[in-house]
């Protein structure tokens, strides 16, 4: 017999548009053909108001498939200063908008009371909401930054045969998630190159728990660089296309940088041509064929 497989839903993260705002990415969404996007909740206003985000949604009839709770350095006092209700409120916020995912970094160092409670609450949050809380890779501090985050960066990392060198984590938990063990990850192909990590095995160690993608690249310089995929050294097409044969039922989100964009014809020709990019690699067979079962006759 031969069973349908649905398409895997391709989303745009509301960062990818920086500079431009919450509703221009919503708007980029709509006209390219993404099938939603991911909030990245931040400093802008908008993005902390989910009425209007709900609003910004049914205008341009474009879903909201996942939130990025408020966990950079450069969100720390959105939503408040303590970091369990925020993420609590993203859970929130998440139910609101209909979307099936929070994604969330390790807590930082500093954060102790936050490192302690973080894999209890992550638990106690699923289990209350149903949303899943997927816990992102994240890379460390690495000291060659100060000699050159770019491309002098990327090649030191491939002469030391990967591998970030001297590095400090800033995390008070495991840069890889896998190490301290979650129901629900998000991996992170940005993450990592800089890292240094091995992509694929990282795929393999999520295994069946990998419910959400970053899709984006890297050269392994020392800064998080979210490159068009196909423009870095990750394998970006073999992560895509195991996600496609198999039964990954989540969504993969476009997190790029498209800052050297100067106007916005060129920053959707950017968007699009990695929209291009996930379409052409994560497409599946429009059936899959499944095994007949026999049934014992009298």
């Amino acid at each position: 017999m031969v069973t349908p497989v649905a398409d895997i839903p391709i989303g745009l993260s509301t960062a990818s548009v920086y500079p431009q705002n919450t509703e221009a990415a919503f708007a980029y969404a709509a006209e390219l053909g993404f099938d939603g996007v991911e909030l990245m909740v931040w400093g802008e206003a908008v993005s902390q108001d989910i009425s209007h985000v709900e609003y910004l949604s049914e205008r341009y009839q474009v879903p909201v498939l996942s939130i990025h709770a408020p966990c950079l350095l450069i969100s720390q006092r959105v939503w408040g200063r303590d970091p369990q209700a925020k993420l609590a409120r993203a859970v929130s916020a998440a139910e609101d908008l209909g979307a099936p995912t929070v994604v969330v970094h390790p807590p930082f160092r500093w954060q102790r009371a936050y490192t302690a409670a973080f894999d209890d609450l992550v638990t106690e949050l699923e289990e209350n909401s149903g949303v899943d809380v997927a816990v992102e890779n994240m890379f460390p501090m690495r000291a060659d930054r100060l000699f050159g985050a770019g491309k002098r960066s990327a090649q030191r990392l491939t002469a030391r045969g990967g591998g970030p060198g001297r590095a400090a984590s800033a995390f008070g938990k495991s840069t890889d998630p896998t190490d301290d063990g979650y129901a629900h990850y998000t991996l992170d192909l940005s993450h990592t190159a800089t890292a240094g990590v091995d992509a694929v095995d990282l795929f393999d160690r999520m295994g069946p728990a990998l419910s959400h993608l970053h899709l984006a690249d890297g050269s392994g310089a020392a800064t998080d660089e979210h490159l068009i995929p196909g423009d870095g050294s990750q394998p970006c097409v073999e992560v895509c296309r195991r996600l496609a044969a198999s039964d990954f039922a989540g969504a993969v989100v476009l997190e790029v940088s498209t800052g050297s964009a100067r106007t916005k014809p060129e920053r959707a020709a950017l968007l699009g041509r990695a929209l291009d990019f996930a379409r052409t690699n994560l497409r599946r067979d429009p059936v899959r064929t499944a095994p007949i079962q026999e049934t014992e006759t009298e």
